[in-house]
């Protein structure tokens, strides 16, 4: 039975059984359940509807995987909706040429995926890709990582260094967050995408680069330019070709798919017995909104396949998830939990709702949670880096400041 049909759960009766026979036929056999008779019809029965839900869900997990495998060309972008079949679209039809590409989208969309696949499906895939976070580095250290420097242009420059844009000669650059870029530094960026040509730090002569630029932010462009953040010019010369990643909320119809890739990357990663996740599992995946987009998805995944003892992933294994108190109203200030909710899960929602309060105030929100002003920076940097933080709550530059604080 199992061969023709290998989704099939096969529960055994006999009324000569051992103990060791039961192991064999559970774990050699693969065997979904082993009764001795007389049977405990209630507990059959039990057993029955569990079993029928195990192989709907092996049947629904086979599709998937079907459709993961078919739909392989494009790497760790998943997803069949229309937003996505545009994206690989355009995707295809400027990978092969060296054009810039500006991605954008909120955070926790794949930007930096886009980046790798463009890289991987173009004539330099063989060479390096090098990928640079604008607003995670200081403005000091800024030009030396981008151009590299030579040894004593600096103190604390030992020795000679180079730079991103030496680093991917031949290969591809993606520029991080480019918006968070200082204005004064983007002048120079400029004028190396335009004479492809860098300088490093205390050097004397010019260097010519062979470097493809991807640029990606989360800002709207054409708002950073108006706010003087951007320069236009820059964003002309990066903006040849837009890719703009869609939030997970308008394309939920991915979740299914992208739950199950997850779940297979994870378990393994892991060495977890996780395989798929249960029909209440994947309803309750799509009724969130995911504000930290797949980041987010990618961490509440990660959490199931490791608490869950068994191969389906069910609904309960995803709490505390989905106890969302970001959308409460301003002007609530008593907020609860069921009983159960880990004390972790308590604590960002408090630490959230108290900064909402005091209209982002972090001096006055650390003193009414009585913590040091570090200790709640270190929270939030630890909520940002796992998408646990609505959008729009930090800017990156702010991040990048706080992270600079701290240490």
């Amino acid at each position: 039975v199992r061969e023709l049909h290998p989704e099939t759960a096969v529960i055994l009766l006999t009324g000569q059984g051992t103990v060791e026979m039961a192991v064999r036929a559970i774990q050699e056999e693969g065997a979904f359940h082993y009764f001795e008779k007389p049977i405990d019809f209630s507990k059959l029965r039990l057993v029955v509807e569990r079993a029928v839900e195990y192989a709907e869900a092996r049947r629904e997990n086979v599709a998937l995987r079907r459709q993961l495998r078919d739909r392989g060309a494009f790497g760790e972008l998943v997803g069949v909706s229309e937003p996505m079949r545009q994206i690989y679209a355009l995707i295809e039809q400027v990978a092969p040429s060296s054009a810039s590409v500006l991605i954008t989208g909120e955070s926790g969309t794949g930007k930096e995926l886009v980046a790798r696949t463009v890289h991987n499906l173009s004539p330099r895939k063989s060479t390096s890709f090098v990928a640079i976070n604008c607003s995670a580095i200081p403005e000091t250290l800024m030009e030396s990582e981008l151009f590299g420097h030579e040894r004593g242009a600096f103190t604390g420059a030992a020795s000679r260094r180079l730079g991103c844009f030496e680093l991917a000669n031949g290969g591809t650059l993606l520029l991080d967050e480019i918006s968070e870029m200082p204005v004064s530094l983007q002048a120079k960026l400029l004028r190396v995408l335009e004479d492809r040509k860098i300088r490093r730090l205390g050097g004397t002569h010019e260097i010519s680069v062979d470097v493809r630029v991807l640029a990606a932010t989360n800002r709207d462009p054409a708002e950073a330019v108006r706010n003087g953040a951007f320069r236009e010019d820059l964003l002309y010369r990066l903006n040849v070709i837009t890719v703009e990643l869609p939030p997970l909320r308008r394309r939920k119809e991915d979740i299914p798919l992208l739950g199950q890739h997850l779940v297979t990357q994870l378990s393994e990663k892991h060495t977890r017995p996780a395989r798929f996740l249960s029909k209440e599992a994947v309803e309750a995946l799509e009724s969130h909104n995911w504000p930290g987009n797949v980041r987010e998805l990618r961490n509440v995944i990660e959490r199931a396949v490791i608490i869950c003892p068994g191969e389906i992933i069910e609904r309960h294994h995803l709490v505390p998830a989905f106890i969302d108190q970001r959308s409460r109203p301003r002007g609530t200030d008593t907020v609860s939990f069921p009983v159960g909710t880990p004390i972790e899960e308590v604590e960002r929602v408090m630490l959230l709702r108290t900064l909402q309060k005091t209209d982002n105030n972090k001096t006055r929100a650390a003193e009414l949670l009585q913590i040091s002003l570090k200790t709640l920076h270190n929270k939030l940097r630890h909520y940002r880096e796992h998408g646990l933080l609505p959008e729009g709550s930090e800017t990156r530059a702010q991040a990048a400041r706080h992270a600079t604080a701290d240490d």
